[in-house]
């Protein structure tokens, strides 16, 4: 594999096709509410891989589809977006992960329902396989959709020594990964999933930096915590210590891309090299500029966007 032909960010783990609905106007629960229908290619890690290429990073995803129109379109639609498709692993007669977003008339999710069963026997005999694809990326990235075993095997054989970065998704999935996250290099949880994976509490500032301790001392190098509008809290094994933050957006349009975002910027400034405090103003602005679209990858992604959005909105 050529220098020029590698991809320097190699994702593990999701890709499935999106529905979101928001609401015109106050959702009226177990009854039919007007709104605003969109349908994209997701998955998380596959949303952290599109950010990235239009970014500018090459990136290639190892994930499973099946042969169904949402496997055809998780294929060409990621295709289209840059994303290296050529190593996934297809599952005759298998269907594709599929998930459903219901938004309130602020844009904030009100409910979300996945079906990602194709990920769940991923045969780890399929990294085995992508082993020199693996180790020839800079940064590896994954999400806790997989199954916990596959984690594991990823993380401590088939990419064993690699920066292998994780988003724990849901505090659902958080709990599955708990018993394994001191392993991975860097994590991007919420203050919820924080608290999971920690087994503390995380209300407060102090609380949330003991947590990050705790994690800090079970062998993870980099953790950064998403916290909405009030920016990030980062700490890693390097002693760096601090919260960060750009000022809010005046106007939301759909919140759900931005964790997806803000890893991919963190992920795109770590293989740059960046310093910390440059590496967690591009994450910021690019969960920015993620929740300045509709859809979950904001078609408008660039390089060039996300810097301009540090400048705009830097406190």
């Amino acid at each position: 594999m050529s220098e020029t032909s590698r991809p320097r960010v190699v994702g593990v783990g999701a890709a499935n096709v999106d529905v979101h609905g928001r609401s015109r106007k106050s959702i009226v629960m177990r009854d039919s509410n007007p709104g605003f229908m969109a349908t994209s290619v997701g998955g998380v890690t596959r949303n952290i891989l599109e950010n990235l290429a239009r970014q500018g990073v090459s990136v290639a995803l190892l994930s499973a589809v099946g042969d169904d129109l949402y496997g055809e379109k998780i294929v060409r639609d990621s295709t289209a977006a840059g994303i290296d498709m050529t190593h996934l692993l297809h599952k005759p007669g298998a269907v594709s992960s599929s998930y459903i977003a219901i938004l309130d008339e602020q844009g904030d999710m009100l409910l979300g329902m996945s079906d990602m069963r194709i990920l769940e026997d991923m045969p780890p005999s399929y990294l085995d396989e992508q082993a020199a694809l693996l180790h020839a990326a800079d940064a590896i990235v994954c999400d806790a959709c997989i199954p916990v075993a596959i984690l594991d095997y990823l993380i401590s054989e088939a990419a064993k020594g690699m920066p292998v970065l994780i988003d724990p998704v849901s505090t659902a999935y958080a709990r599955q990964m708990e018993p394994i996250a001191g392993k991975f290099y860097a994590m991007k949880p919420n203050v919820m999933e924080l608290s999971i994976l920690s087994g503390l509490p995380t209300e407060t500032e102090s609380q949330i930096e003991r947590a990050c301790e705790a994690l800090l001392t079970r062998g993870v190098v980099r953790i950064a915590v998403s916290r909405g509008e009030k920016g990030c809290y980062y700490a890693d094994a390097q002693g760096n210590r601090l919260f960060r933050s750009l000022r809010p957006v005046s106007q939301m349009v759909n919140a759900t891309g931005a964790g997806d975002a803000f890893l991919a910027g963190l992920t795109h400034a770590l293989v740059e090299g960046l310093s910390v405090e440059e590496m967690l103003d591009y994450a910021l602005a690019s969960g920015i500029t993620a929740i300045q679209s509709m859809t979950t990858i904001n078609p408008d992604m660039s390089d060039a966007l996300v810097k301009e959005n540090i400048t705009r909105y830097r406190l």
